[in-house]
């Protein structure tokens, strides 16, 4: 069956930094977007960023522009997330979720990994 787990969550000092790992099984990576969402205590769930499987274009929310990379690798089906300059308002749980299209299209996301804490404190 289809399984998204994330991997790499933890406590980081601002400035610091850390690489989410989005472990998928049971489907094929190259057929289909993956993106990465964040939701800390009391706000809303909000996009961070997306890479599509057509042409591996990505996009970025504009809080984390500049700092946070996503990435695809085919072979070990896995989609990564390295966030540098980590801020405290960064703080969140973070989750993958695969869309049932090959390109970003928000609101199509079908499934959802179970999330990563991290945590950004002095």
């Amino acid at each position: 069956q289809v399984q998204l787990v994330e991997s790499g969550g933890g406590l980081v000092q601002p400035g610091g930094s850390l690489r989410l790992s989005c472990a998928a099984s049971g489907f094929t990576l190259d057929y289909y977007a993956i993106g990465w969402f964040r939701q800390a205590p009391g706000k809303e769930r909000e996009g961070v960023s997306c890479i599509s499987s057509s042409d591996s274009s990505t996009n970025y929310a504009n809080s984390v522009k500049g700092r946070f990379t996503i990435s695809r690798d085919s072979a070990r089906n896995t989609v990564y997330l390295q966030m540098n300059s980590l801020k405290p308002e960064d703080t969140a749980v973070y989750s993958c979720a695969r869309y049932s299209t090959t390109r970003c299209v928000y609101g199509l996301e079908d499934y959802w990994g179970q999330g990563t804490q991290v945590t950004v404190s002095s």
